[in-house]
């Protein structure tokens, strides 16, 4: 009830209107599924480098436009070579994420699709179960050298699944980008935004360190180093505009501690230069970086060590 002479106070919904939805990206390893979540997001919040598995957790970037708020989830390539518990683990993490999302993004590298890519599709729920829509994303398309050829490849592809949408890119244009978010915006549901319009991640400052140091030993290690190695932040204080951070570089075999280190301690120096100067960038304050490194035999394919890790 209101009284004479005042105006009922609106009760229409403030969010009647705003769409929102979930969007996995999934993919074999090192097809982009990173960069391109990065490009989407339009700030770094997944790692990247170029050893396969560099991405390890669902990572949730979040970009909103307008009245529409995306939710991308990107996600472990699909391993389909090991079968260590590391790898059985990220496959899970795929496999979880599908479950639950409102649009897929498959990406493929454009003008190729081997058995690993096959793998990937085969994981995919059958079109339009459940409003299910899939977007085959052609990356790389920068790197094809005749635009001719294909063609007669996402021709192939259509027999393939039935896709909703093909959409060629490069994740590193932005023109590129932006019209995949023109193409999603329709596929995302009617529904209250999940996350603050400001918001480009639900990971904690911890969690983007430890990504951000493991980042930048796998760049600075290249080949040499095995991909099970991980990082493990063991204290975290914040103080005012100072962080303390300090973390263990965690590896399997006391020759993988001597690559981390380097001649002299070098190598694990730059290591933590670049991983801080990075991190000051990301998190606006002052940070102090403490790193070791420590020789876990076997803890990739340890049940245990995975979760004390924060392995899901």
């Amino acid at each position: 009830m209101t009284e004479p002479g005042l105006p009922a106070v609106a009760t229409a919904d403030a969010t009647a209107g705003r769409h929102c939805g979930l969007v996995a990206i999934v993919g074999r390893p090192n097809v982009g599924k990173s960069t391109l979540l990065n490009a989407l997001v339009g700030q770094k919040v997944s790692i990247t480098s170029r050893k396969a598995q560099t991405t390890r957790h669902r990572i949730t970037g979040i970009r909103t436009l307008a009245e529409s708020q995306f939710v991308f989830v990107d996600t472990p390539g699909f391993q389909t070579r090991h079968s260590a518990a590391l790898n059985r683990n990220l496959n899970r993490t795929v496999q979880g994420v599908l479950a639950d999302v409102d649009v897929v993004l498959l990406v493929v590298e454009a003008g190729r699709f081997g058995p690993d890519d096959a793998k990937v599709l085969a994981l995919l729920p059958p079109a339009g179960e459940a409003g299910r829509p899939v977007i085959l994303v052609a990356n790389k398309l920068d790197e094809v050298h005749r635009r001719a050829d294909l063609a007669p490849w996402l021709q192939s592809m259509q027999l393939r699944f039935p896709f909703a949408e093909f959409v060629p890119l490069s994740a590193r244009k932005d023109a590129d980008v932006q019209r995949l978010l023109e193409i999603v915006r329709p596929y995302l549901p009617e529904a209250p935004w999940l996350h603050e319009e400001d918001a480009l991640t639900d990971r904690s400052e911890r969690f983007l360190a430890s990504e951000l140091i493991r980042e930048k030993l796998f760049r600075l290690t290249g080949d040499e180093l095995p991909y099970t190695s991980t990082v493990v932040i063991e204290k975290f204080e914040e103080e005012g505009d100072l962080r303390r951070i300090a973390a263990a570089i965690v590896v399997e075999r006391d020759a993988h501690k001597g690559m981390v280190i380097g001649a002299g301690g070098e190598r694990l120096k730059r290591i933590g230069t670049e991983a801080r100067t990075e991190l000051e960038s990301l998190l606006g304050a002052k940070v102090f970086l403490e790193l070791w490194v420590k020789v876990r035999s076997g803890w990739a394919d340890d049940e245990e060590h995975l979760r004390s890790y924060g392995y899901e």
